[in-house]
């Protein structure tokens, strides 16, 4: 039986490996990633709350989330020991001011993948659903590509 590295690739090479620092450094980017991608979600719901109602609430939060109240307490807890949230019992959540400089670097990371997706093609749903995992694992050399692209398609089209 051959080991994965002594496979053929379908064009008849063998496949070629990153090194180990490369591969390393790509998991590490994606188990960062992975760990600050709640708080974002979230702080990105509260903002979208607060502008749409004037107030989040657990509540609303968990239901945006499909979620528990505990697991949402839970999170809302963690976000206001990180400093992004205020919050008493039986009150509104808020957004500190380091809270809402990150709800509003989010929102326009996604409104960036977004408009790339749908520039590629993708349909409105897809595009949506693929935007909130694409937006937690795109570096900032891959987002400013993809806001380029969506600058010259947009201009493109104009007359």
């Amino acid at each position: 039986m051959m080991s994965t590295a002594q496979r053929k690739s379908p064009r008849g090479s063998a496949p070629t490996l990153p090194t180990a620092e490369r591969h390393a450094e790509a998991f590490e980017h994606i188990r960062s990633a992975h760990q600050t991608e709640t708080a974002e979600d979230y702080v990105e719901m509260i903002a979208d709350l607060i502008d749409a109602h004037g107030e989040a609430r657990l509540v609303d939060i968990a239901g945006r989330f499909g979620v528990s109240h505990p697991t949402a307490k839970k999170i809302i807890d963690r976000l206001q020991r990180e400093g992004l949230v205020t919050s008493r019992p039986y009150r509104s959540i808020f957004l500190t001011d380091k809270g809402r400089s990150l709800a509003e670097y989010c929102k326009r990371r996604h409104q960036v993948v977004l408009a790339f997706l749908k520039a590629l093609g993708v349909s409105d749903r897809n595009a949506e659903i693929d935007a909130e995992g694409i937006e937690h694992h795109v570096s900032k050399e891959t987002l400013e590509a993809f806001a380029a692209f969506v600058t010259r398609e947009s201009g493109s089209g104009q007359s």
